[in-house]
Protein backbone atom coordinates (compact mmCIF):
# COMPACT_ATOMS: atom_id res chain seq x y z
CA UNK A 1 0.00 0.00 0.00
CA UNK A 2 3.04 2.32 0.28
CA UNK A 3 3.56 2.56 -3.51
CA UNK A 4 1.34 3.59 -6.42
CA UNK A 5 -0.56 0.60 -7.79
CA UNK A 6 0.56 -0.65 -11.20
CA UNK A 7 -2.43 -0.10 -13.44
CA UNK A 8 -3.33 1.22 -16.89
CA UNK A 9 -6.07 3.44 -15.45
CA UNK A 10 -5.71 7.23 -15.54
CA UNK A 11 -3.14 8.52 -13.05
CA UNK A 12 -5.73 10.09 -10.70
CA UNK A 13 -7.03 6.61 -9.94
CA UNK A 14 -3.64 4.99 -9.41
CA UNK A 15 -3.14 5.95 -5.77
CA UNK A 16 -4.68 3.82 -3.02
CA UNK A 17 -6.70 5.44 -0.25
CA UNK A 18 -3.74 5.50 2.15
CA UNK A 19 -0.19 6.28 1.02
CA UNK A 20 2.72 6.11 3.46
CA UNK A 21 5.93 8.00 2.78
CA UNK A 22 8.74 5.61 3.62
CA UNK A 23 11.58 8.05 2.97
CA UNK A 24 12.56 6.45 -0.33
CA UNK A 25 13.54 9.20 -2.73
CA UNK A 26 11.60 7.94 -5.74
CA UNK A 27 8.36 7.48 -3.83
CA UNK A 28 8.77 10.81 -2.01
CA UNK A 29 9.11 12.66 -5.29
CA UNK A 30 6.04 10.91 -6.71
CA UNK A 31 4.03 11.80 -3.61
CA UNK A 32 5.20 15.44 -3.79
CA UNK A 33 4.07 15.72 -7.41
CA UNK A 34 0.73 14.09 -6.55
CA UNK A 35 0.17 16.59 -3.72
CA UNK A 36 0.97 19.54 -6.02
CA UNK A 37 -1.42 18.23 -8.66
CA UNK A 38 -4.06 17.65 -5.96
CA UNK A 39 -4.17 13.90 -6.41
CA UNK A 40 -3.03 13.28 -2.84
CA UNK A 41 -3.77 15.09 0.41
CA UNK A 42 -1.53 15.05 3.47
CA UNK A 43 -3.59 14.14 6.58
CA UNK A 44 -0.79 13.42 9.08
CA UNK A 45 3.01 13.31 9.11
CA UNK A 46 4.14 10.86 6.37
CA UNK A 47 0.50 9.87 5.70
CA UNK A 48 -1.40 10.87 2.56
CA UNK A 49 -4.73 9.96 1.02
CA UNK A 50 -6.32 9.98 -2.40
CA UNK A 51 -9.75 10.30 -0.77
CA UNK A 52 -10.64 14.00 -0.70
CA UNK A 53 -14.25 13.46 0.33
CA UNK A 54 -14.22 11.56 3.63
CA UNK A 55 -13.15 12.93 6.98
CA UNK A 56 -9.50 12.05 7.76
CA UNK A 57 -10.72 10.45 11.00
CA UNK A 58 -12.76 7.93 9.00
CA UNK A 59 -9.91 7.30 6.58
CA UNK A 60 -7.47 6.61 9.42
CA UNK A 61 -10.06 4.41 11.13
CA UNK A 62 -10.53 2.24 8.05
CA UNK A 63 -6.79 1.74 7.62
CA UNK A 64 -5.57 1.95 11.21
CA UNK A 65 -3.96 -1.49 11.59
CA UNK A 66 -2.23 -1.15 8.24
CA UNK A 67 -0.88 2.23 9.34
CA UNK A 68 0.37 0.91 12.66
CA UNK A 69 2.34 -1.78 10.84
CA UNK A 70 3.82 0.76 8.43
CA UNK A 71 4.67 3.33 11.08
CA UNK A 72 5.99 0.87 13.69
CA UNK A 73 7.08 -2.40 12.05
CA UNK A 74 7.39 -5.39 14.41
CA UNK A 75 5.64 -3.53 17.22
CA UNK A 76 3.63 -5.61 19.70
CA UNK A 77 0.07 -4.67 20.55
CA UNK A 78 0.46 -4.98 24.28
CA UNK A 79 -0.71 -4.15 27.79
CA UNK A 80 -4.42 -3.27 27.98
CA UNK A 81 -4.78 -3.29 24.18
CA UNK A 82 -3.83 -6.98 24.09
CA UNK A 83 -6.51 -7.89 26.64
CA UNK A 84 -9.17 -5.52 25.32
CA UNK A 85 -8.93 -6.75 21.74
CA UNK A 86 -6.91 -4.04 20.01
CA UNK A 87 -7.73 -0.40 19.47
CA UNK A 88 -10.29 0.91 21.96
CA UNK A 89 -13.60 2.47 20.85
CA UNK A 90 -12.08 5.82 21.85
CA UNK A 91 -9.21 5.27 19.41
CA UNK A 92 -6.44 4.46 21.92
CA UNK A 93 -3.86 1.71 21.42
CA UNK A 94 -0.76 0.63 23.34
CA UNK A 95 2.25 -0.74 21.45
CA UNK A 96 5.52 -2.08 22.80
CA UNK A 97 8.26 -0.71 20.53
CA UNK A 98 11.88 0.49 20.36
CA UNK A 99 11.17 3.71 22.27
CA UNK A 100 8.51 5.43 24.36
CA UNK A 101 6.37 8.15 22.84
CA UNK A 102 2.76 9.21 22.31
CA UNK A 103 1.77 9.68 18.66
CA UNK A 104 -1.50 11.36 17.73
CA UNK A 105 -3.22 10.87 14.38
CA UNK A 106 -6.75 11.97 13.41
CA UNK A 107 -8.99 9.76 15.57
CA UNK A 108 -6.10 7.57 16.79
CA UNK A 109 -3.79 7.94 19.80
CA UNK A 110 -0.80 5.57 19.91
CA UNK A 111 0.98 5.01 23.23
CA UNK A 112 4.44 3.58 22.53
CA UNK A 113 6.13 1.76 25.42
CA UNK A 114 9.81 0.87 25.17
CA UNK A 115 10.22 -2.83 25.68
CA UNK A 116 11.13 -6.22 24.21
CA UNK A 117 10.07 -7.05 20.68
CA UNK A 118 7.90 -9.99 19.62
CA UNK A 119 8.23 -13.06 21.85
CA UNK A 120 8.08 -16.57 20.40
CA UNK A 121 4.57 -17.06 21.88
CA UNK A 122 3.16 -13.74 20.64
CA UNK A 123 0.61 -13.88 17.83
CA UNK A 124 1.39 -12.40 14.37
CA UNK A 125 -1.29 -9.92 13.33
CA UNK A 126 -1.58 -7.63 10.29
CA UNK A 127 1.07 -5.64 8.46
CA UNK A 128 4.12 -6.48 10.60
CA UNK A 129 2.18 -6.22 13.86
CA UNK A 130 2.08 -8.73 16.70
CA UNK A 131 -0.26 -9.20 19.68
CA UNK A 132 1.06 -10.14 23.11
CA UNK A 133 0.36 -13.71 24.15
CA UNK A 134 -2.17 -13.97 26.95
CA UNK A 135 0.54 -14.73 29.50
CA UNK A 136 2.62 -11.74 28.39
CA UNK A 137 -0.43 -9.44 28.36
CA UNK A 138 -1.27 -10.22 31.98
CA UNK A 139 2.33 -9.60 33.01
CA UNK A 140 2.40 -6.28 31.13
CA UNK A 141 -0.79 -5.13 32.82
CA UNK A 142 0.76 -5.77 36.21
CA UNK A 143 3.72 -3.48 35.53
CA UNK A 144 3.89 -0.44 37.83
CA UNK A 145 2.24 2.69 36.41
CA UNK A 146 1.63 6.17 37.72
CA UNK A 147 -1.23 7.02 35.40
CA UNK A 148 -4.67 6.31 36.84
CA UNK A 149 -6.93 7.41 34.01
CA UNK A 150 -8.73 5.53 31.24
CA UNK A 151 -5.83 6.15 28.81
CA UNK A 152 -3.32 4.41 31.10
CA UNK A 153 -1.32 1.60 29.52
CA UNK A 154 -2.57 -0.90 32.10
CA UNK A 155 -5.88 -2.22 33.28
CA UNK A 156 -6.35 -1.80 37.03
CA UNK A 157 -5.74 -4.71 39.38
CA UNK A 158 -9.50 -4.85 40.00
CA UNK A 159 -10.11 -5.28 36.26
CA UNK A 160 -7.39 -7.93 36.05
CA UNK A 161 -9.04 -9.86 38.90
CA UNK A 162 -12.41 -9.71 37.13
CA UNK A 163 -10.86 -11.09 33.93
CA UNK A 164 -9.22 -13.92 35.83
CA UNK A 165 -12.56 -14.67 37.46
CA UNK A 166 -14.18 -14.72 34.02
CA UNK A 167 -11.64 -17.29 32.80
CA UNK A 168 -12.66 -19.57 35.66
CA UNK A 169 -16.35 -19.02 34.97
CA UNK A 170 -16.08 -19.85 31.27
CA UNK A 171 -13.33 -22.45 31.15
CA UNK A 172 -12.82 -23.70 34.71
CA UNK A 173 -9.89 -23.49 37.12
CA UNK A 174 -7.56 -25.45 34.83
CA UNK A 175 -7.46 -22.42 32.55
CA UNK A 176 -5.75 -20.34 35.25
CA UNK A 177 -3.10 -23.01 35.62
CA UNK A 178 -2.47 -22.89 31.86
CA UNK A 179 -2.22 -19.10 32.02
CA UNK A 180 0.21 -19.29 34.94
CA UNK A 181 2.40 -21.80 33.10
CA UNK A 182 2.60 -19.61 30.00
CA UNK A 183 3.28 -16.47 32.03
CA UNK A 184 6.10 -18.27 33.86
CA UNK A 185 7.79 -19.14 30.56
CA UNK A 186 7.37 -15.64 29.13
CA UNK A 187 8.53 -13.92 32.31
CA UNK A 188 11.91 -15.65 32.07
CA UNK A 189 12.42 -14.55 28.46
CA UNK A 190 11.35 -10.90 28.80
CA UNK A 191 12.51 -10.38 32.40
CA UNK A 192 9.21 -9.83 34.21
CA UNK A 193 9.83 -11.91 37.32
CA UNK A 194 8.21 -9.39 39.71
CA UNK A 195 5.12 -9.15 37.56
CA UNK A 196 4.89 -12.95 37.46
CA UNK A 197 5.13 -13.13 41.25
CA UNK A 198 2.20 -10.68 41.46
CA UNK A 199 0.15 -12.66 38.94
CA UNK A 200 0.88 -15.93 40.74
CA UNK A 201 -0.41 -14.45 44.00
CA UNK A 202 -3.64 -13.25 42.37
CA UNK A 203 -4.26 -16.64 40.76
CA UNK A 204 -3.55 -18.39 44.05
CA UNK A 205 -6.00 -16.11 45.87
CA UNK A 206 -8.75 -16.79 43.33
CA UNK A 207 -8.15 -20.53 43.64
CA UNK A 208 -8.33 -20.26 47.42
CA UNK A 209 -4.70 -21.23 48.09
CA UNK A 210 -3.37 -17.77 49.02
CA UNK A 211 -5.69 -16.40 51.71
CA UNK A 212 -3.15 -13.74 52.73
CA UNK A 213 -3.43 -11.91 49.38
CA UNK A 214 -5.68 -8.85 49.48
CA UNK A 215 -7.97 -8.74 46.44
CA UNK A 216 -9.52 -5.48 45.24
CA UNK A 217 -12.48 -6.83 43.27
CA UNK A 218 -15.57 -7.87 45.22
CA UNK A 219 -16.19 -10.47 42.54
CA UNK A 220 -12.75 -12.03 42.96
CA UNK A 221 -12.94 -11.79 46.75
CA UNK A 222 -16.24 -13.68 46.76
CA UNK A 223 -14.73 -16.43 44.63
CA UNK A 224 -11.70 -16.70 46.93
CA UNK A 225 -14.12 -17.26 49.82
CA UNK A 226 -15.94 -19.99 47.91
CA UNK A 227 -18.95 -17.77 47.05
CA UNK A 228 -18.52 -16.87 43.35
CA UNK A 229 -21.36 -15.07 41.61
CA UNK A 230 -22.38 -13.93 38.14
CA UNK A 231 -21.59 -10.21 38.12
CA UNK A 232 -23.50 -9.48 34.89
CA UNK A 233 -26.64 -11.09 36.31
CA UNK A 234 -26.27 -9.13 39.55
CA UNK A 235 -26.00 -5.90 37.52
CA UNK A 236 -29.17 -6.93 35.67
CA UNK A 237 -30.98 -7.57 38.97
CA UNK A 238 -29.83 -4.16 40.19
CA UNK A 239 -31.36 -2.59 37.06
CA UNK A 240 -34.70 -4.26 37.78
CA UNK A 241 -34.58 -3.35 41.48
CA UNK A 242 -33.87 0.30 40.66
CA UNK A 243 -36.80 0.38 38.23
CA UNK A 244 -39.14 -1.10 40.84
CA UNK A 245 -37.99 1.42 43.45
CA UNK A 246 -38.46 4.37 41.11
CA UNK A 247 -41.99 3.51 40.00
CA UNK A 248 -45.17 3.45 42.03
CA UNK A 249 -46.82 0.11 41.44
CA UNK A 250 -50.58 -0.25 41.83
CA UNK A 251 -51.50 -2.52 44.73
CA UNK A 252 -54.37 -4.90 44.00
CA UNK A 253 -55.89 -6.52 47.09
CA UNK A 254 -56.37 -10.26 47.18
CA UNK A 255 -59.59 -11.57 45.62
CA UNK A 256 -59.29 -14.89 47.49
CA UNK A 257 -61.84 -14.30 50.24
CA UNK A 258 -62.50 -17.93 51.19
CA UNK A 259 -60.83 -21.35 51.38
CA UNK A 260 -62.80 -22.39 48.31
CA UNK A 261 -61.43 -19.41 46.38
CA UNK A 262 -57.85 -20.33 47.35
CA UNK A 263 -58.38 -23.92 46.19
CA UNK A 264 -59.94 -22.88 42.88
CA UNK A 265 -57.25 -20.29 42.20
CA UNK A 266 -54.54 -22.83 43.06
CA UNK A 267 -56.01 -25.26 40.55
CA UNK A 268 -55.85 -22.76 37.69
CA UNK A 269 -52.39 -21.58 38.78
CA UNK A 270 -51.17 -25.17 38.56
CA UNK A 271 -52.90 -25.85 35.25
CA UNK A 272 -51.57 -22.76 33.46
CA UNK A 273 -48.10 -22.78 35.04
CA UNK A 274 -47.50 -26.37 33.96
CA UNK A 275 -48.96 -25.69 30.51
CA UNK A 276 -46.34 -22.96 29.99
CA UNK A 277 -43.64 -25.57 30.59
CA UNK A 278 -45.13 -28.08 28.16
CA UNK A 279 -47.06 -30.28 30.61
CA UNK A 280 -50.32 -30.10 28.71
CA UNK A 281 -53.59 -31.67 29.82
CA UNK A 282 -57.19 -31.12 28.85
CA UNK A 283 -58.89 -29.15 31.61
CA UNK A 284 -61.09 -32.16 32.38
CA UNK A 285 -58.01 -34.34 32.91
CA UNK A 286 -56.48 -31.77 35.25
CA UNK A 287 -59.72 -31.70 37.23
CA UNK A 288 -59.54 -35.48 37.64
CA UNK A 289 -55.91 -35.28 38.82
CA UNK A 290 -56.52 -32.57 41.42
CA UNK A 291 -60.06 -33.15 42.63
CA UNK A 292 -60.30 -36.95 42.20
CA UNK A 293 -56.65 -37.92 42.80
CA UNK A 294 -56.67 -39.76 39.48
CA UNK A 295 -53.40 -40.45 37.66
CA UNK A 296 -53.75 -40.15 33.90
CA UNK A 297 -52.72 -43.37 32.12
CA UNK A 298 -49.07 -43.42 30.98
CA UNK A 299 -48.51 -39.92 32.41
CA UNK A 300 -47.83 -40.48 36.08
CA UNK A 301 -44.99 -37.95 36.37
CA UNK A 302 -46.90 -35.28 34.45
CA UNK A 303 -49.91 -35.94 36.67
CA UNK A 304 -47.72 -35.49 39.72
CA UNK A 305 -46.49 -32.14 38.32
CA UNK A 306 -50.07 -30.86 38.28
CA UNK A 307 -50.94 -32.30 41.68
CA UNK A 308 -47.79 -31.27 43.58
CA UNK A 309 -47.97 -27.72 42.22
CA UNK A 310 -51.61 -27.50 43.31
CA UNK A 311 -50.84 -28.90 46.76
CA UNK A 312 -48.11 -26.35 47.28
CA UNK A 313 -49.97 -23.22 46.16
CA UNK A 314 -53.21 -24.21 47.92
CA UNK A 315 -51.34 -24.51 51.24
CA UNK A 316 -51.84 -21.23 53.10
CA UNK A 317 -48.92 -21.78 55.45
CA UNK A 318 -46.58 -22.54 52.55
CA UNK A 319 -47.73 -19.50 50.59
CA UNK A 320 -47.21 -17.21 53.56
CA UNK A 321 -43.55 -18.28 53.75
CA UNK A 322 -41.17 -15.68 52.32
CA UNK A 323 -37.38 -15.45 52.81
CA UNK A 324 -35.92 -13.42 55.68
CA UNK A 325 -32.26 -13.99 54.74
CA UNK A 326 -30.21 -15.20 51.80
CA UNK A 327 -29.76 -18.62 53.43
CA UNK A 328 -33.51 -18.69 54.03
CA UNK A 329 -34.11 -17.99 50.33
CA UNK A 330 -31.87 -20.90 49.36
CA UNK A 331 -33.56 -23.29 51.79
CA UNK A 332 -37.05 -22.32 50.59
CA UNK A 333 -36.05 -22.88 46.97
CA UNK A 334 -34.53 -26.28 47.72
CA UNK A 335 -37.52 -27.40 49.78
CA UNK A 336 -40.08 -26.35 47.18
CA UNK A 337 -38.12 -27.91 44.35
CA UNK A 338 -37.77 -31.18 46.27
CA UNK A 339 -41.55 -31.35 46.72
CA UNK A 340 -42.41 -30.27 43.19
CA UNK A 341 -39.98 -32.59 41.38
CA UNK A 342 -40.08 -35.58 43.77
CA UNK A 343 -40.86 -38.29 41.14
CA UNK A 344 -38.28 -36.99 38.68
CA UNK A 345 -35.08 -38.30 40.24
CA UNK A 346 -33.08 -37.51 37.09
CA UNK A 347 -33.82 -33.80 37.69
CA UNK A 348 -32.13 -33.87 41.13
CA UNK A 349 -35.13 -32.77 43.23
CA UNK A 350 -34.09 -30.46 46.05
CA UNK A 351 -30.57 -30.01 44.64
CA UNK A 352 -29.09 -27.18 42.62
CA UNK A 353 -28.00 -28.00 39.06
CA UNK A 354 -24.65 -29.63 38.38
CA UNK A 355 -24.33 -28.61 34.71
CA UNK A 356 -24.90 -25.38 32.81
CA UNK A 357 -28.41 -25.04 31.38
CA UNK A 358 -29.65 -22.84 28.57
CA UNK A 359 -32.74 -21.77 26.66
CA UNK A 360 -32.10 -20.90 23.02
CA UNK A 361 -29.16 -18.47 22.98
CA UNK A 362 -29.44 -17.69 26.69
CA UNK A 363 -26.89 -19.41 28.91
CA UNK A 364 -27.90 -19.30 32.56
CA UNK A 365 -25.75 -18.94 35.65
CA UNK A 366 -22.91 -21.44 36.12
CA UNK A 367 -23.60 -24.12 38.73
CA UNK A 368 -20.81 -22.97 41.06
CA UNK A 369 -22.17 -19.40 40.96
CA UNK A 370 -25.81 -20.18 41.76
CA UNK A 371 -25.72 -19.67 45.52
CA UNK A 372 -23.51 -16.59 45.34
CA UNK A 373 -25.75 -14.99 42.72
CA UNK A 374 -28.91 -15.77 44.70
CA UNK A 375 -27.31 -14.27 47.82
CA UNK A 376 -26.40 -11.07 45.97
CA UNK A 377 -29.90 -10.93 44.52
CA UNK A 378 -31.44 -11.28 47.97
CA UNK A 379 -29.72 -8.09 49.13
CA UNK A 380 -31.50 -6.21 46.35
CA UNK A 381 -34.78 -8.01 47.14
CA UNK A 382 -34.56 -6.78 50.75
CA UNK A 383 -34.53 -3.16 49.61
CA UNK A 384 -37.94 -3.50 47.93
CA UNK A 385 -41.38 -3.18 49.50
CA UNK A 386 -43.16 -6.44 50.36
CA UNK A 387 -45.84 -7.44 47.88
CA UNK A 388 -45.85 -6.80 44.17
CA UNK A 389 -42.35 -5.23 43.98
CA UNK A 390 -40.72 -8.21 45.68
CA UNK A 391 -42.92 -10.59 43.70
CA UNK A 392 -41.74 -9.11 40.41
CA UNK A 393 -38.15 -9.22 41.55
CA UNK A 394 -37.98 -12.73 43.00
CA UNK A 395 -39.77 -14.26 40.04
CA UNK A 396 -37.19 -12.86 37.63
CA UNK A 397 -34.31 -13.65 40.01
CA UNK A 398 -35.16 -17.36 40.03
CA UNK A 399 -36.01 -17.51 36.32
CA UNK A 400 -32.75 -15.79 35.33
CA UNK A 401 -30.45 -17.75 37.65
CA UNK A 402 -32.19 -20.99 36.61
CA UNK A 403 -30.77 -22.78 39.67
CA UNK A 404 -32.21 -26.25 38.92
CA UNK A 405 -31.98 -28.74 36.08
CA UNK A 406 -35.76 -28.46 35.58
CA UNK A 407 -38.77 -26.78 37.15
CA UNK A 408 -37.23 -23.30 37.26
CA UNK A 409 -40.18 -21.47 35.69
CA UNK A 410 -42.68 -23.14 37.98
CA UNK A 411 -40.61 -22.47 41.10
CA UNK A 412 -40.20 -18.84 40.00
CA UNK A 413 -43.97 -18.37 39.69
CA UNK A 414 -44.59 -20.07 43.04
CA UNK A 415 -42.09 -17.69 44.67
CA UNK A 416 -43.86 -14.74 43.02
CA UNK A 417 -47.30 -15.74 44.25
CA UNK A 418 -46.03 -16.51 47.75
CA UNK A 419 -44.85 -12.88 48.00
CA UNK A 420 -48.28 -11.67 46.91
CA UNK A 421 -50.20 -14.05 49.17
CA UNK A 422 -48.08 -13.11 52.20
CA UNK A 423 -48.82 -9.41 51.55
CA UNK A 424 -52.55 -10.10 51.02
CA UNK A 425 -52.32 -8.89 47.42
CA UNK A 426 -53.85 -10.41 44.29
CA UNK A 427 -52.04 -13.50 43.06
CA UNK A 428 -51.19 -13.98 39.38
CA UNK A 429 -51.97 -16.61 36.79
CA UNK A 430 -50.38 -16.59 33.34
CA UNK A 431 -53.07 -17.92 30.94
CA UNK A 432 -52.03 -19.92 27.88
CA UNK A 433 -53.13 -17.09 25.58
CA UNK A 434 -50.69 -14.79 27.40
CA UNK A 435 -47.74 -17.19 27.32
CA UNK A 436 -45.88 -15.57 24.42
CA UNK A 437 -46.20 -12.09 25.95
CA UNK A 438 -44.82 -13.50 29.19
CA UNK A 439 -41.84 -15.25 27.60
CA UNK A 440 -40.99 -12.35 25.28
CA UNK A 441 -41.03 -9.84 28.16
CA UNK A 442 -38.74 -12.07 30.22
CA UNK A 443 -36.41 -12.41 27.25
CA UNK A 444 -36.30 -8.67 26.66
CA UNK A 445 -35.33 -7.99 30.25
CA UNK A 446 -32.73 -10.76 30.16
CA UNK A 447 -31.13 -9.80 26.84
CA UNK A 448 -31.76 -6.07 26.54
CA UNK A 449 -31.83 -5.05 30.22
CA UNK A 450 -35.22 -3.40 29.72
CA UNK A 451 -37.51 -3.92 32.77
CA UNK A 452 -40.52 -1.97 31.51
CA UNK A 453 -42.14 -4.63 29.25
CA UNK A 454 -41.68 -7.27 31.96
CA UNK A 455 -43.24 -5.16 34.70
CA UNK A 456 -46.07 -4.05 32.43
CA UNK A 457 -46.76 -7.65 31.41
CA UNK A 458 -46.90 -9.00 34.98
CA UNK A 459 -49.10 -6.14 36.17
CA UNK A 460 -51.51 -6.78 33.32
CA UNK A 461 -51.64 -10.47 34.23
CA UNK A 462 -52.39 -9.49 37.81
CA UNK A 463 -55.19 -7.16 36.70
CA UNK A 464 -56.64 -9.96 34.62
CA UNK A 465 -56.50 -12.37 37.57
CA UNK A 466 -58.21 -9.83 39.81
CA UNK A 467 -61.29 -9.97 37.53
CA UNK A 468 -61.79 -13.72 38.01
CA UNK A 469 -64.38 -14.84 40.60
CA UNK A 470 -62.61 -17.79 42.23
CA UNK A 471 -65.26 -18.37 44.93
CA UNK A 472 -67.21 -20.53 42.46
CA UNK A 473 -65.24 -22.96 40.30
CA UNK A 474 -67.74 -23.05 37.43
CA UNK A 475 -68.02 -19.26 37.34
CA UNK A 476 -64.21 -18.94 37.25
CA UNK A 477 -63.95 -21.56 34.50
CA UNK A 478 -66.63 -19.82 32.43
CA UNK A 479 -64.90 -16.45 32.82
CA UNK A 480 -61.54 -17.90 31.78
CA UNK A 481 -63.05 -19.62 28.76
CA UNK A 482 -64.85 -16.44 27.69
CA UNK A 483 -61.56 -14.55 28.04
CA UNK A 484 -59.76 -16.90 25.61
CA UNK A 485 -57.43 -17.91 28.47
CA UNK A 486 -57.12 -21.51 27.25
CA UNK A 487 -56.37 -20.65 23.62
CA UNK A 488 -52.89 -20.85 22.16
CA UNK A 489 -51.38 -17.39 21.47
CA UNK A 490 -51.91 -17.83 17.72
CA UNK A 491 -55.56 -18.79 18.22
CA UNK A 492 -56.81 -15.72 20.03
CA UNK A 493 -55.94 -12.79 22.26
CA UNK A 494 -56.58 -12.61 25.97
CA UNK A 495 -59.53 -10.37 26.81
CA UNK A 496 -60.63 -9.22 30.24
CA UNK A 497 -63.90 -10.64 31.62
CA UNK A 498 -66.70 -8.15 32.10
Amino acid sequence: MGRPLKTNKPQENRWPEIVFSSGKNRLSQAIRRAVLSKKLLKIAPRIYTSNFKDDPVLIIQRNRYQLLGLLFPNAVMSHRSALEGGISPQGHVVLTYKYSKTVTLPGLTIRLIKGPGPDEEDTPFLENLFISSRGRAYLENLQPTRVRISSAKNLSQEEIEKRLDQLIRIYGTDELNLLRDQARRVAKRIEMKEEFAHLEKLIGALLGTRSEVKLKSELAFSRSKGEPYDSKRVDLFATLAAFLQQHELSLLPSNLTSNKAIINCAFFESYFSNYIEGTEFAIEEAEQIVFENKIIANRSKDSHDILSYFQMVSNRQEMETVPKSDSDLIQILLKRHAFLMAPREDKLPGTFKNVINRAGNTVFVNPDEVQGTLSKGFKLYQQLRPGIARALFVMFLVAEVHPFLDGNGRIARIMMNAELHAADQCRIIIPTAYREDYLLALRKLSRQQDPQPYVRMILRAQQFTSHISFDDYNVALTQLQASNAFLEPNEGKLIFPE
